[in-house]
């Protein structure tokens, strides 16, 4: 069987990411940053407005939460198809009815950030403090506690972070996406940092057992990697050299599913954004992809958690030294 996985990216007081959602927490004055949103909209690569609202970026970036998750949504209801909402938190709070609908549709809301800010050279406790309040967010507006995460704009702290965020919370981080490495999903040794605490507390556990001062070397728990791509992504619309012209977008989704399907037992993830692939004629491109692959047996279309799960029975995590570190 092989399984796929479709993101809403919610950026835009909402974005298909599997779908990412991101629209409203892109830079604006009107959230205080210096500059407005120069990434991710159909006239990218001029100047920011320094000091001032940049009237076109921001319309460009409410479609997706006014017009393209809607037709999204119900491309994919059409099929039964669950996607996993890649959340920006700021976004869900400025649209909760987005993250209403999501969860009465059955698809996924995961974590992407509190605002679409680059990570870079944030301090590893403010990092986490913002992980903390897109998962407040997410709550909130959607009732549910994310599974999942993926920073995107990354740091080199951001995946301890997540993970340390996720704890102190009492979550459980099922599965973390910034990873590009392969076709299916990836068992990774947690970062050294936390396998250390990890041990610490096991030790402190079994002493308080009255057991002997032992505790194995390694971490008991693995960090789980879903990978992600960028290949198969409409943000292609906006930095191909063709735009993804025509149905550029359709036939290479095409040309990636049948390979994976011919390997057989592979992922494919499949970035979205509200206000890019919700464009009417990007929508009818991504319509006609749902259309074919409905038509082959043997094909999940799923979320992330989902594939997560699946991933963790068949294939649990052993702490073994050939692992990625």
């Amino acid at each position: 069987m092989a399984f796929y996985s479709l993101d809403l990216d919610m950026l835009d007081s909402i974005s298909l990411k599997q779908s990412n959602k991101r629209e409203g927490a892109e830079s604006t004055v009107l959230n205080g940053d210096a500059q407005s949103e120069t990434l991710n909209w159909e006239k990218a690569g001029g100047p920011p407005f320094l000091a001032a609202r940049q009237p076109n970026v921001e319309s460009e970036y409410s479609y997706g939460s006014r017009s393209g998750i809607w037709r999204l949504l119900r491309i994919f209801a059409e099929h039964q198809y669950k996607f996993t909402l890649l959340a920006v938190g700021q976004a869900l709070e400025m649209n909760p009815a987005v993250a209403k609908a999501c969860v009465e549709a059955g698809h996924e809301i995961a974590g992407h950030g509190y605002r679409w800010l680059d990570c870079r050279d944030l301090p590893p406790e403010e990092e986490k403090e913002l992980v903390k309040r897109a998962i407040r967010a997410i709550q909130d507006t959607a009732g549910v506690d994310p599974a999942g995460w993926y920073v995107g704009r990354i740091s080199p702290n951001s995946v301890g972070v997540v993970w340390e965020a996720f704890e102190e919370m009492g979550l459980h981080l099922k599965w973390q996406s910034d990873f590009y490495g392969d076709d299916v999903p990836v068992w990774t040794h947690l970062p050294a940092k936390l396998a250390s605490v990890q041990e610490k507390e096991e030790a402190a556990r079994r002493l308080g057992e009255g057991e002997e001062e032992k505790c194995e070397k390694k971490p008991k728990e693995g960090l789980l990697h879903v990978p992600y791509s960028y290949d198969c992504n409409d943000m292609k619309f906006h930095f191909a050299a063709d735009g993804f012209g025509g149905a550029s977008f359709y036939n290479y989704l095409v040309d990636a599913f049948d390979m994976l399907y011919e390997e057989g037992g592979k992922m494919m993830s499949i970035g979205l954004h509200g206000r890019i692939v919700g464009k009417p004629g990007r929508a009818r491109q991504l319509q006609r992809f749902l259309n074919y692959i409905s038509s082959k047996p043997d094909v999940w279309v799923c979320t992330r958690a989902d594939i997560a799960t699946h991933w963790r029975d068949r294939f649990p995590y052993q702490p073994v030294p050939s692992l990625l570190p």
